[in-house]
């Protein structure tokens, strides 16, 4: 086996949001930095750096995962995704975003992309979860702006097919 100096930089190669892209890294980055530094996806937002707030969620071959606790090398030839990748290329919000305008499900949005890749990952695997499984997703991400019951609302909203109706009114 090799032994890589910790200063070496090395090839990294993956398929982000559908497209194949390479950049150096040195073999401790973390997966995090890698996407925001030198792919430009900024979406996937940095907060605790210890696995523990959520923020830094990405999809992995189709599962969340955390990109703060990942190194960028692990993700050699892998599919990941990022809240870049949920909206139409026109700009036109997917079903869970929509969800959350209606719901009113967001304030600052530092914690929004991580959770909404979670909830990708979850309604892919179950179209209709009950409210604990949504809340035992939600356990997983911090939020010090909404409470959550919002955040729920939408993830409901979104199970059962109606995000994209109007909006519902300010409360």
């Amino acid at each position: 086996m090799r032994r890589v100096n910790r200063s070496e930089r090395v090839r990294v190669a993956l398929t982000l949001n559908g497209r194949r892209l390479a950049a150096e890294a040195e073999p401790r980055m973390l997966l995090s930095d890698f996407l925001r530094q030198s792919l430009g996806a900024t979406g996937t937002h940095v907060g605790c750096e210890h696995g523990i707030c959520g923020a830094c969620t990405v999809l992995i071959d189709g599962v969340a995962q955390r990109a703060c606790l990942t190194l960028a090398v692990q993700a050699e030839g892998r599919d990941v995704r990022t809240v870049e990748s949920l909206a139409a290329a026109d700009g036109a919000l997917n079903p869970l975003q929509a969800a959350f305008r209606n719901n009113h499900a967001l304030q600052c949005g530092f914690c929004t992309p991580g959770i909404l890749m979670s909830f990708t990952d979850l309604l892919a695997r179950n179209p209709h979860p009950s409210e604990g499984e949504i809340r035992e997703v939600l356990s997983g991400h911090l939020c010090r702006c909404t409470g959550y019951a919002n955040i729920v609302a939408a993830i409901k909203e979104a199970a059962n097919g109606t995000a994209g109706a109007a909006p519902n009114p300010s409360p």
